[in-house]
């Protein structure tokens, strides 16, 4: 009776060792890509558009002296806002940004669009304006002082200590800390 090779105990065929190492540094590598690809794509710029954005479509609708505010509701929406000091100038706002991970927001693209109602309640202009019009406004950092006392977050949780209403609902039940 022969014995096989194969059959012997402890026998290892010739360049096995070789094949699985080969392998696993195979599986290694595949292993390295996808997660590397996963992490790029988790770090993928995330672009958004807000607002509302009309077509040039429906803008080019628009004719001074024709359209009422209702009609320019009907055929744009309802403005993004409107003027500060009164409600003769609509703005429908729309722009696009771009961040990438946790860094700050980029904004790519703004498109304002301003109509101009006449006192007779029709459009009397339109204007669009872009990223190029806007201006930098520097805000002010101080701020407004207030009348009252500065408390700390200990003293405000403890000043509100005895001062709700019993279980029974009746107010005369109520007690106030004195000093707080």
């Amino acid at each position: 009776m022969s014995v096989e090779p194969a059959d012997r105990p402890g026998f290892r065929p010739a360049g096995g060792r070789a094949r699985r190492r080969g392998l696993s540094r195979v599986g290694t590598a595949v292993g390295l890509a996808l997660a590397g690809g996963l992490l790029l794509g988790a770090c993928a710029p995330d672009i958004n558009a807000r607002g509302n954005a009309p077509t040039e479509e429906r803008l080019s609708q628009i004719e001074p002296g024709k359209q009422t505010r209702a009609e320019v509701a009907a055929l744009l929406g309802t403005p993004s806002t409107t003027a500060t000091f009164d409600d003769e100038t609509w703005y429908y706002i729309s722009g696009q940004t771009k961040q990438f991970a946790v860094f700050e927001r980029e904004e790519l693209a703004r498109r304002v669009i301003a109509i101009r109602f006449g006192a007779d309640g029709t459009v009397e202009d339109m204007r669009e304006l872009g990223l190029a019009d806007g201006r930098e406004v520097d805000v002010v950092s101080r701020e407004t002082p207030t009348l009252g006392n500065d408390l700390s977050i200990i003293e405000q949780l403890l000043g509100n200590l005895g001062r709700f209403e019993g279980s029974s609902g009746n107010p005369a039940t109520t007690q106030t800390i004195p000093g707080l």
